[in-house]
């Protein structure tokens, strides 16, 4: 089947179910003909603008950015709503979220282009931030916390 049709099928399954992780979305797909890999399907996600986002009840689901005035959610708009803690050593900084929190928030750093942040691994509820330089670690825990609105 067409890339085409797969990123059709795709969006109109996030547009309308409720879909919590790319697991359930893979199965969503496969019922309906496409089998993908998860690499392709977190591919797809991307190009298309697809996010995880916060919801009503305190869980995320995938969410389209198109029609939104920001289509791609920002750190000052996940933190306050999934942020949990943050805590590092040396260069490293861990950030913990909400469950499910994690990607988009992760997503959101790397859009940020924050010099001193060499890079970014996220897990489920768990992001990894590999600093440029030690002495920087500080800087970055004191503007994580000021994003999600927690003073110290």
């Amino acid at each position: 089947m067409s890339r085409a049709r797969r990123h059709a099928a795709l969006l109109r399954l996030v547009r309308t179910e409720r879909v919590t992780s790319q697991e359930a979305l893979r199965e969503l797909l496969s019922r309906r003909g496409f089998e993908v890999t998860q690499t392709t399907l977190s591919r797809d996600l991307r190009e298309l603008g697809v996010v995880k986002a916060p919801q009503q009840d305190g869980g995320s689901a995938y969410e389209v950015g198109a029609g939104r005035a920001d289509p791609k959610p920002t750190l000052e708009r996940l933190l306050p709503a999934l942020f949990t803690d943050v805590e590092g050593v040396d260069n490293l900084v861990v950030i913990k979220t909400l469950t499910g929190g994690a990607q988009p928030v992760a997503v959101a750093l790397d859009r940020q282009g924050w010099k001193e942040v060499l890079g970014t691994i996220s897990g489920d509820d768990t992001i990894l931030l590999v600093l440029r330089d030690a002495r920087l670690r500080k800087t970055i825990e004191r503007r994580i916390r000021e994003l999600a609105g927690i003073e110290e």
